[in-house]
């Protein structure tokens, strides 16, 4: 069991562990390089979290958990689950582009670990949809976790791979919004058009 994360020790090897993992991948990073940035003895890397794969999956639930706070922190408006679904995917684009790191770590996360990490991110997705689909307001012949897990790569596609999109998109206009304003609005509205059953 990983030690609880108000454990200073802990929390250093946690936020050393995600700088070397989101710069190096799961492959490339090196344990001792993570225990000599957290200022400890492998050995006691070793002793809270078993192995390598284990520090990583803690470092990715402690990342999802950041998440899943920042979206439990929203106020959300009593409107119609479409409107919430919007404001939960601006959310979470502004969250992870917010955090680079954690961008990096979902993109090779699920090659080395799995992504379950970040199931309650999704599924709060997920209700929106199936609470839109029972009022009528979302398709029913969507898939609502297909459709969240969807949302989710869309962001973090873009986020991972911003200098890409920024080579290829057209100048822009002194009164136009930033790049990456004009695509968390672009990817809203996609995945909100895409499952509404208007």
């Amino acid at each position: 069991m990983a030690p609880k994360l108000s454990n200073d020790r802990a929390l250093r090897i946690v936020q050393a562990a995600r700088e070397e993992f989101s710069r190096r991948g799961f492959a490339g990073a090196r344990v001792d390089q993570i225990a000599r940035r957290a200022g400890v003895n492998k050995q006691l890397l070793f002793y809270y979290y078993h192995s390598k794969r284990g520090l990583f999956q803690a470092v990715l639930t402690e990342s999802a958990s950041e998440l899943e706070n920042a979206l439990a922190g929203l106020a959300l408006p009593a409107g119609g689950p479409l409107e919430r679904l919007r404001l939960t995917l601006q959310a979470q684009f502004e969250f992870l582009a917010r955090h680079p790191q954690v961008v990096a770590l979902l993109a090779q996360g699920t090659r080395s670990v799995g992504g379950v990490a970040f199931a309650p991110a999704i599924n709060r997705l997920v209700v929106l949809l199936a609470e839109g689909q029972g009022l009528g307001q979302v398709r029913d012949d969507l898939d609502p976790h297909l459709a969240a897990a969807q949302a989710l790569i869309l962001m973090v596609g873009y986020l991972n791979m911003e200098a890409v999109v920024a080579a290829s998109a057209r100048p822009l206009g002194a009164d136009e919004p930033a790049l990456r304003e004009r695509w968390r609005e672009a990817a809203v509205e996609l995945v909100v058009g895409g499952v509404s059953a208007r």
